[in-house]
């Protein structure tokens, strides 16, 4: 009887959860806020776009589409899209997914230098230099012909 008395103490004082159980806890408690996190994260994302959605804003759906927005259908969550001219598209407004920003047009620096259309400004000629003639495409093929032939 004072064996059994013992040994439900001992029982009792244990702690049921060892290390690897609390981290095995700690990282499901970490998983599972990452997963809200990145949620979150994702319809502010969403949001925000919807919210810049307007006719004539040119976009992207997320099938490949691209368009023009000609009309929005808040109450049935509508997009129609104007695909090229006179072909119009009707969309979830999910669907689009992207706004397709006007490509930027560089602007050229003034410092830069010029650069030649082709390198015959960027080779120093020699005054003593024998200049090789240019050669007509007829010329060149058959002097290319002739070359294959050596290699017989």
């Amino acid at each position: 009887m004072l064996l059994e008395i013992q040994l439900a103490k001992n029982k009792r004082t244990e702690f049921p959860l060892d290390l690897m159980s609390i981290l095995l806890f700690v990282m499901l408690g970490v998983f599972i806020f990452m997963m809200f996190r990145r949620n979150k994260k994702t319809q502010q994302q969403q949001a925000e776009l919807q919210s810049k959605f307007a006719p004539g804003v040119d976009v992207m759906t997320s099938f490949g589409l691209f368009g023009r927005i000609v009309s929005i259908d808040e109450a049935e969550n509508k997009v129609t899209l104007e695909l090229s001219p006179g072909n119009l598209a009707t969309v979830h407004r999910q669907a689009v997914t992207k706004i397709v920003e006007p490509a930027a047009v560089p602007v050229p620096e003034a410092e830069s230098p010029a650069v030649p259309d082709d390198a015959s400004s960027l080779t120093v000629q020699d005054s003593g230099s024998t200049a090789v003639p240019a050669e007509t495409p007829d010329e060149t093929l058959k002097r290319l012909n002739d070359e294959g032939k050596k290699d017989i």
